[in-house]
């Protein structure tokens, strides 16, 4: 059984990741610190509050955050969690953890924001996140912002808002989606298996 732990920055609302990784064979801790992560094979950042706050949560833990990076444990941040992986963000004056190059920016105010709601994904690249999802899967959506990386081929997936989205990251050890795996059904269900089969290398 691989045994993960989700950070917990004092949004709340994380019940349902912790059950559905539980439900793909998970043995599932909550943490508020990053010190003592050599008992678990992954970390997740959920994807609930707001960027400057969360960051702040963070804050005592940065030193920690980069080495669990820089020893390869698998990361998935869910929405905020992916945001946080940047530099810096719109949303805020905080610096990011800048474990990714690039920003996060609001999305467009021609559009209704926040984006609520399912959206189909646009498959670019191999993904091990993705990993049996066919094109145009469905998922569900709850963000004011997109991200924007340097390097764009890390995007593994988009969705289309009326502009493009990066929906699935990856770089490294590092994988980020801008939805909601864990309110996805059964396509979320499979990308959070994929995640625990990559703990387990």
């Amino acid at each position: 059984m691989v045994k993960v732990a989700i950070f917990d920055y004092g949004a709340g609302n994380i019940f349902s990741l912790k059950s559905s990784l539980e439900k793909n064979g998970a043995e599932v801790d909550v943490i508020t610190g990053l010190n003592h992560t050599n008992n678990y094979s992954a970390l997740l950042l959920p994807g609930v509050g707001n960027f400057d706050p969360a960051i702040s949560s963070l804050a005592s833990s940065k030193r920690a955050f980069v080495d669990i990076v820089k020893k390869q444990m698998p990361v998935l941040g869910i929405c905020l969690g992916m945001e946080m992986f940047f530099e810096k963000s719109e949303e805020g004056k905080a610096s990011g953890l800048g474990v990714l190059e690039g920003e996060v920016i609001l999305l467009p105010n021609k559009f209704k924001i926040p984006h609520m709601g399912w959206n189909d994904l646009q498959i670019k690249r191999p993904s091990k996140l993705l990993d049996g999802v066919k094109e145009g899967s469905w998922v569900y959506f709850v963000h004011s912002y997109r991200v924007k990386p340097k390097n764009m081929e890390i995007v593994k997936a988009d969705s289309d808002y009326g502009i493009s989205v990066p929906a699935v990251i990856e770089s490294g050890p590092l994988f980020g989606t801008q939805f909601h795996p864990e309110k996805s059904g059964k396509v979320g269900s499979i990308m959070i298996n994929n995640f625990l089969r990559e703990c387990k290398k």
